[in-house]
């Protein structure tokens, strides 16, 4: 038998993991597959997941083969697809497939968990900063002293919205250009207004670290990275007033529950896994909050409402399939 702890990491069919994994898969006669982000960009993560549980019996063997069952092209260039949507009932049809072997249990059901308080610290760029925001998105294109900002596509200008919402953005040479310091200022208010309790912050881009290190500096406000073991211990002793987090190094089973009880997103990801799982490094069990809070600085007018709106709705994608497996289960199936 073989256990795959986060199973969400084998969810690319194209990936080294998931191929090595699939040559030895006939050789198991048992797999149980566990994870708490399913389908965290959506149903089409199934395909591999599933795949690694049952050798295709139920979604199929080929990722054609289920994209041609389950979606139809979304977004599309000429031949080209960037993206697919379900086909009217698919939904409920995956659920069906699949609920033979999948089981949900969610800690709120399960686990004395402390209340998780989610908002938004909505920030404002001023006419000019907003003006050069507004360029960007409308013509792919800023000329500035310090070098030119160009997005060659749409994917790449996604990128440069969500580092000039943050208040920088990388030239086409690589070089930091700072557009405004509305998040900076909004962290540096919240950060006083914890009155001395531990707050985690999480940044994206490395400008972003670059940025904040410097202002908490500036402040005399100490902080630390957790890349660590040390940093990570010092945290957990309640010992760091700030920690800085990249979401792609809080991973899986990394408890930092003990350090504090606030999270600031200071630059958002499109990632649900990657948010979720940052979120459940304060909000899990053995935190000894009554509360953990979690906070957004949201540059208003920007791509930032689109990020958390994305979010949510991945988030709703994923309960529906959770509280669809779940049902069952209730049921007796």
């Amino acid at each position: 038998m073989v256990v795959l702890d986060e199973l969400s990491s084998f969810k690319n069919w194209n990936s080294k993991r998931f191929k090595a994994f699939m040559k030895i898969r006939p050789k198991v006669k048992r797999v149980i597959g566990l994870t708490g982000t399913p389908s965290s960009n959506g149903l089409m993560d199934l395909f591999a997941e599933f795949k690694c549980l049952d050798m295709g019996e139920r979604l199929g063997r080929f990722i054609s083969q289920y994209r041609v069952n389950y979606f139809v092209p979304d977004r599309m260039n000429g031949p080209i697809v960037y993206s697919y949507k379900l086909r009217s009932g698919a939904e409920e049809q995956i659920y069906e497939k699949i609920s033979d072997i999948t089981i949900s249990m969610k800690a709120l059901d399960h686990l004395q968990m402390p209340e998780l308080i989610s908002n938004e610290y909505t920030v404002y760029m001023n006419d000019e900063e907003a003006k050069l925001y507004a360029d960007m998105e409308k013509n792919l294109f800023v000329p500035l002293k310090k070098g030119e900002i160009t997005a060659a596509n749409a994917a790449a200008l996604s990128g440069k919205l969500l580092q000039m919402a943050n208040g920088a953005v990388y030239s086409d040479d690589g070089e930091e250009i700072v557009i405004h310091d509305q998040k900076l200022d909004a962290l540096e208010d919240m950060i006083e207004a914890a009155n001395g309790r531990p707050v985690m912050v999480a940044y994206w881009f490395k400008h972003d670290l670059a940025r904040i290190m410097r202002r908490l500096t500036e402040k005399k406000i100490p902080f630390e990275k957790l890349d660590s073991e040390e940093s990570i211990r010092k945290w957990n002793r309640g010992e760091l007033p700030v920690a800085l987090i990249h979401p792609t190094s809080a991973g899986h089973g990394l408890n930092l529950q003990s350090g504090g009880n606030t999270l600031i997103w200071f630059g958002l990801t499109w990632s649900l896994e990657l948010y979720q799982q940052t979120v459940a490094r304060l909000w899990r069990q053995g935190q000894t909050a009554g509360t953990v809070v979690v906070q957004h600085i949201i540059t208003a007018g920007t791509i930032d409402k689109d990020v958390m709106k994305g979010l949510k709705n991945k988030d709703m994608t994923q309960n529906r399939l959770i509280a669809a497996v779940k049902a069952r289960v209730t049921h007796g199936r």
